[in-house]
């Protein structure tokens, strides 16, 4: 399944809009990685272990927004926006959304 931030996909055609699909995903921080990323900032450098998170949960919202369209029957979702947020200042959400769509061919 393709998906992408843009609009429309260059030389394909979209036949059919199902609508608007989302994926979310909440993870929770751990104090130790906290502990360590704090310190890190301080001596500078990058918090390898928070971009391990970031990722992990951008995948998982991406893999859940894929699911929901490939369950209305699309092939593409165009206009895929990601957002992070935190909860309660100790946990990160991601969403993950877009249109699915039936591309032609």
């Amino acid at each position: 399944m393709l998906l992408t931030t843009t609009q429309n996909v260059e030389g394909k055609r979209i036949v059919r809009y199902y609508g608007i699909v989302s994926g979310e995903t909440i993870i929770g921080a751990n104090a130790f990685r906290d502990l360590f990323a704090s310190i890190r900032d301080i001596v500078g450098g990058r918090s390898s272990s928070y971009e391990k998170v970031l990722r992990k949960g951008k995948e998982t919202a991406l893999r859940e927004m894929e699911e929901q369209a490939r369950e209305l029957g699309a092939n593409a979702v165009v206009g895929v926006d990601l957002d992070y947020e935190t909860v309660n200042g100790s946990m990160l959400m991601v969403t993950a959304s877009g249109t699915a769509v039936q591309l032609e061919g």
